[in-house]
């Protein structure tokens, strides 16, 4: 289902993050904010995990709705242990493939199935880091979704949590001309813009900050994805030079203000245990 904040303190060098990973240069517009804030957070599990058992070593890590690995695989390249639930076959086939082309294979396990019968294909309490990416918008319950998650958790441990932003499609729909459905998103309680609407659900930072401590985790961090990257010509950012790289890093410096949340395409929720390490 899925395509890849902390306090001040844990907060990553988001210079640095244009040059980490990015699968695919207009793919890390998409994925750039919420990778270097999970990176940041998996470093620090290990530190802790580390610090704990006296020794380093790879964490295990839970992505419900993974699909094609789009996080997963670069999770596992560096050094962890992934599981990605996900109801497709076709999308763990492409995930299997992914792992295997990346040297990762022997740390990717693809298991059917979903949020909601989520401890039917995995354990409770066996992970230190468990993704919901682009889940809570198609789930008949998103609370629901997130308690599972959280109870996927291990007693010190991080949820990260991405889903599609309300704001973002009022604007977009406005900017395109059609402001009826972007007044009927801003009204509706799904934050639909009309029957042809691909997305079920949207939320606002609020909603799914509520949902995580509703759920027993403390908020260490939101995020706003795509703030501006929906909404530039992709000519434009294709063929003026340096487009793609100030763009990055206007979304990077963007995505932590809260100011700039109201009006994203996706909203990342970064969720930690009392007892993690930071706390």
């Amino acid at each position: 289902m899925s395509d890849p904040m902390p306090p001040a303190s844990h907060r990553p060098s988001h210079t640095a993050s244009l040059r980490s990973d990015p699968p695919r240069p207009r793919a890390s517009l998409r994925t750039a904010v919420v990778w270097e804030v999970l990176k940041d957070a998996l470093d620090r599990r290990v530190k802790a995990v580390a610090g704990d058992a006296g020794g380093p070593g790879g964490l295990e890590v839970l992505d419900t709705g993974g699909g094609s690995g789009n996080f997963a695989v670069p999770v596992a390249r560096l050094g962890h242990r992934v599981t990605v639930v996900d109801p497709s076959p076709n999308a763990l086939f492409a995930l299997e493939r992914r792992a295997a082309e990346a040297g990762a294979a022997d740390r990717v396990r693809g298991v059917q199935g979903d949020v909601h019968g989520l401890f039917d294909v995995v354990e409770r309490g066996g992970y230190d880091a468990v993704l919901c990416h682009g889940v809570l918008e198609y789930v008949d319950d998103p609370a629901e979704g997130v308690r599972n998650a959280v109870g996927a958790l291990r007693p010190d441990g991080v949820l990260s949590l991405l889903a599609a932003g309300l704001g973002g499609a009022v604007v977009a729909r406005a900017l395109a001309g059609h402001f009826t459905e972007a007044h009927r998103a801003l009204e509706d309680p799904a934050g639909r813009w009309g029957e042809g609407d691909p997305v079920p659900r949207r939320f606002t930072a609020e909603q799914l900050t509520g949902l995580v401590e509703a759920a027993g985790l403390r908020v260490t961090g939101v995020h706003g994805v795509r703030v501006f990257a929906d909404l530039v010509p992709g000519v434009l950012v294709d063929t003026e030079p340096g487009a793609l790289e100030a763009l990055l890093k206007l979304e990077a410096a963007a995505a932590e203000l809260s100011a700039f949340h109201s009006v994203a395409t996706q909203l990342h929720v970064l969720g930690e245990t009392h007892g993690s390490a930071g706390a």
